[in-house]
């Protein structure tokens, strides 16, 4: 079920934050957003703590074309200080299903968990 509560709310504007290329370029502002716990399953399968993503995003090359879009954003409170998302991704042709959990602290809604799936779409755009 969806939920447009403020906690879901804020989760959703986190996650669209994390994609923006401005975000993802920096370190200090992907250290806004990440839980300092943050662990990640990538759509590679590599998994990933907080240092070694803000590297890797840090280092990656000026983003494509196009930036990422999200498509099927959706979310739920689970309890008062966690929210689950779960959307699609599309990077330049390169499609996930995503799911994260966001934990409330005393800095704010901070991304705690991510994992990503990579899916083929055979009508040529996410599903």
């Amino acid at each position: 079920m969806t939920e447009t509560s403020p906690a879901v709310q804020a989760a959703i504007e986190g996650e669209l934050r994390l994609l923006a290329p401005e975000v993802r370029s920096s370190p200090e502002l992907l250290g806004e957003l990440l839980h300092p716990e943050f662990s990640e399953i990538g759509a590679s399968g590599r998994c990933w703590d907080r240092a070694a993503i803000v590297a890797a995003l840090a280092a990656q090359p000026e983003p494509g074309h196009r930036p990422i879009t999200t498509s099927r954003m959706r979310g739920v409170q689970l309890a008062d200080d966690l929210v689950h998302l779960t959307f699609d991704t599309d990077d330049n042709g390169r499609t996930a299903h995503r799911s994260s959990l966001w934990r409330l602290t005393r800095k704010g809604w901070l991304l705690w968990f991510h994992q990503g799936t990579p899916f083929v779409d055979e009508r040529g755009g996410s599903e």
